[in-house]
């Protein structure tokens, strides 16, 4: 039997694949202290996109809201994540910008890092790597795992002995974004990868996608995997990862051990689900196994990025029509892993096949920039008619003249006018005027309201943009009328 070390995405890949990354600091101050004693070894907490859409969609300082969420659990490390050479766009960042970014994690508290690179760039990794040890922080090396005839059990076990053979990668972590691992396939893979990685524990991530990765933990402790990553069960399941209640349940049934202080399991979920429920987002999900996800892979939080694509175009119906076409874009690419940017990248390319009408008739820049090896080597080769296709485009010429540049630490901070590395993060990331509106917008709030309706937003929504002294509203079932005074 085997002791079993957790993870808690509840407030990362939870909230990243349920809510689109709209966590408010104060949705979660009310418990976090609860999932900080609950024993988790690390505690996910700052994903890639966190700075954009704090900023841009919820109008709230991230720098803040980290802070506040940090300092409210003392108790256990806290993880950041990072593509090893871009911050939030799907172009490439300068390598300065992503060190800089990386120490100012660092200084905000967070001393646990995920370092990943769907095209592993493992020179660009281990210098991420050594820059948080510069603050004694733990680094996990991530393998993204994928299907394809290229993705090999020796191709990853490859990868993580490279990436393991830094002593500044303390773990190595394997990511199934679309959840199809299944115990068939990893009896041969997680035994290939442990044996390339030495004494380095090894960490399981699983969207649970197909509903079955649940199922592939209980699989992979049995196979040596000593440190599961969960989510509290609200944020957990469809698109995110198995539910922490439920692998715990399942573990000890099977006589596993664990350090997890269940008593406080309740408490959390409960907080997240009214939460949620008040905010609109999604909860409690399930997901039904479909073989077209498995063709696709397609993280589950994308699916709704191409619903949103096609409702612009009036082609709601044509969602199959896309997946497939995804699948059939991702062989021709050179099968890339299916996590940011690539996954964005691909479904974009497909939703805008099918819209056109014409297949590869509209090409955007990343895809010219994938193509021609500015993101990394790719996994496999471009198909030649596709890659011939892509670099006849009327973009190409330009694109190719302009590759990724490399300032340093002092030109970008020159560049925007800034020695507050905090805020050369924000100015680099997001446009000033959303960072203004996002000042105006007050302090970080450190609770969120629960009670809430349709009704009442329509509401709030109404009392921010009308100007009239009198506004009335009827329903059916409502009548409210809002009297400005003063």
């Amino acid at each position: 039997m085997a002791h079993v070390e957790f993870l808690d995405e509840t407030m990362r890949d939870g909230q990243q694949s349920l809510w689109g990354m709209r966590m408010q600091a104060g949705m979660a101050l009310p418990v976090s202290p609860l999932i900080d004693r609950t024993g988790f070894r690390v505690i996910d907490l700052a994903g890639s996109s966190l700075m954009e859409v704090m900023i841009k969609y919820c109008q709230e300082d991230p720098w803040e809201g980290l802070d506040l969420l940090v300092q409210s659990m003392p108790r256990t490390r806290l993880r950041g994540g990072m593509r090893s050479n871009a911050s939030v766009t799907f172009g490439v960042t300068p390598d300065a910008l992503m060190d800089i970014w990386m120490r100012q994690l660092n200084k905000h508290g967070l001393r646990s890092f995920w370092i990943y690179d769907v095209l592993f760039n493992i020179d660009k990794m281990h210098r991420l790597a050594k820059v948080a040890k510069e603050y004694g922080s733990e680094v996990a090396g991530s393998v993204m795992f994928a299907l394809s005839p290229v993705h090999t059990d020796e191709f990853f076990a490859r990868k993580a002995g490279e990436l393991a053979a830094s002593p500044d990668i303390d773990t190595i972590l394997l990511y199934d974004t679309a959840g199809v691992l299944d115990r068939e396939r990893m009896s041969t893979l997680i035994p290939a990868i442990k044996a390339k990685i030495g004494n380095k524990p090894l960490e399981f991530h699983a969207n649970n996608i197909l509903g079955i990765s649940g199922k592939a933990y209980l699989d992979a402790v049995d196979l040596g995997v000593s440190i599961l990553h969960t989510a509290s069960r609200p944020m957990a399941n469809g698109p995110s990862v198995p539910s922490t209640e439920s692998v715990v349940k399942n573990l000890e049934l099977l006589g596993h051990t664990h350090s997890l202080n269940k008593d406080l399991f309740r408490p959390v979920a409960d907080h997240f689900e009214a939460v949620g429920k008040a905010a609109g987002f999604l909860v409690n999900q399930f997901n039904e196994y479909d073989v077209l996800s498995i063709r696709h892979q397609i993280p589950g939080g994308m699916t709704g990025t191409l619903k949103a694509q096609l409702a612009q175009h009036n082609m709601s119906d044509r969602l199959d029509d896309v997946l497939e076409e995804t699948a059939a874009v991702r062989r021709e690419l050179g099968y890339p892993g299916m996590a940011t940017p690539f996954s964005q990248l691909v479904g974009t390319l497909a939703v805008l096949n099918i819209v056109a009408g014409k297949r590869y008739s509209v090409i955007p820049d990343e895809v010219i920039q994938y193509a021609a090896g500015f993101y990394g080597q790719t996994v496999a080769p471009v198909e030649p008619q596709v890659m011939d296709i892509i670099m006849s485009s009327p973009r190409a010429k330009e694109v190719l003249a302009n590759p990724p540049a490399q300032p340093s630490a002092e030109d970008l901070r020159k560049q925007y006018d800034t020695a507050n590395d905090d805020e050369l993060i924000l100015r680099a990331l997001v446009p000033g005027p959303a960072i203004d509106k996002m000042r105006a917008a007050g302090p970080v709030k450190r609770d969120y309201p629960l009670l809430s309706s349709p009704e009442l937003d329509q509401v709030r929504r109404l009392l921010q943009i009308a100007n009239l002294p009198l506004v009335q509203i009827k329903s059916q079932a409502m009548n409210v009328t809002l009297r400005r005074h003063g």
